[in-house]
């Protein structure tokens, strides 16, 4: 029979265990704050327009997050319920910039090659 107060000392140490690999644990750093200025309140149409199809999109709630894959990067961008429909009020780049959420090369990069959606 194992006695109770082996059993709290056991639970005791993997406690500590847990909160020795909880703490070492650390997030991403966040991407720079500020938008590029030629696409934050694009709406959908324009977005469409300028970039072509999204290789991607998925819904989340209200908000659509709509993915363009370049050769050397992706883009993301966050759409929001607006007066005009749908507006652009985030993007990032995948590498991001060094000074902004979104690189501004591949931003343009995109805006050459208008993508093809992914079958």
């Amino acid at each position: 029979m194992i006695r109770p107060i082996v059993v709290a000392s056991l639970c005791v140490l993997l406690a500590d265990c847990a909160a020795q690999q909880a703490a070492r644990v650390t997030l991403p750093t966040a991407p720079p704050p500020g938008e590029p200025g030629n696409v934050a309140g694009l709406n959908a149409d324009q977005v469409r327009l300028a970039f072509g199809a999204p290789a991607f999109t998925r819904s989340d709630g209200a908000v659509e997050v709509w993915r363009y894959d370049g050769a050397g990067c992706k883009a993301f961008f966050f759409l929001y319920p607006g007066d005009n429909g749908k507006t652009v009020r985030h993007v990032e780049t995948v590498p991001r910039g060094t000074d902004i959420a979104a690189d501004s090369n591949c931003l343009t990069g995109l805006l050459k090659q208008k993508t093809v959606p992914v079958s």
